[in-house]
């Protein structure tokens, strides 16, 4: 349930005050919390439940429940950010897994979610490039703006959710006592 709601929210930091010419203003980085969910639930749930629910996310969105960010259903695997949410399977693992194979602190925390988000960039843009070879040579003149649009234009913005993730993961963890 996490991953789907925080697919429709986006991440936006306030401005710098210098750019508060008509008041507190914000900046949208380009990203919404949707993987911030998926690695949320790693770090705090575990690697088997973290796989278990981004399956169980993948199948609602496979079996047409509109829960990915343009619909659902079984034509979304031609979507090119579908290699992504295939990503979020062995991201939320590896990110699980991370996250309790160490003492808990903020910084083995930040690792478990920027490796998880690595893992899920990586099985992304793997999917790119096999369904631009499939598709023929107007796809593959069409990778590199792909991989600008939907790996490096995103990043710095999932960069701060990492942190962000860490953040609650270990603050929540805290007071959980685990």
């Amino acid at each position: 349930m996490l991953t789907i709601f925080s697919t429709f929210f986006q991440v936006s930091v306030i401005a710098l005050p210098w750019d508060w010419s008509n008041g507190l203003s914000t900046h949208y980085l380009g990203v919404t919390y949707q993987v911030g969910a998926v690695l949320l639930t790693g770090c705090l749930a575990g690697r088997d439940a973290a796989i278990v629910a981004q399956l169980a996310y993948l199948i609602l969105g496979l079996t047409s429940m509109s829960v990915f960010a343009q619909g659902g259903g079984l034509e979304y695997w031609r979507e090119p950010s579908f290699g992504y949410i295939l990503g979020f399977v062995p991201g939320a693992g590896l990110c699980g897994w991370l996250a309790f194979k160490r003492v808990r602190s903020l910084e083995n925390l930040a690792i478990s979610a920027f490796c998880g988000l690595i893992v899920i960039h990586i099985v992304g843009i793997i999917y790119l490039v096999v369904i631009s070879l499939f598709n023929g040579l107007s796809s593959i003149k069409a990778l590199p703006d792909l991989l600008l649009h939907y790996s490096f234009l995103s990043l710095p913005g999932q960069f701060v959710i990492v942190c962000i993730t860490a953040l609650v993961s270990y603050l929540l963890r805290s007071i959980l006592f685990y």
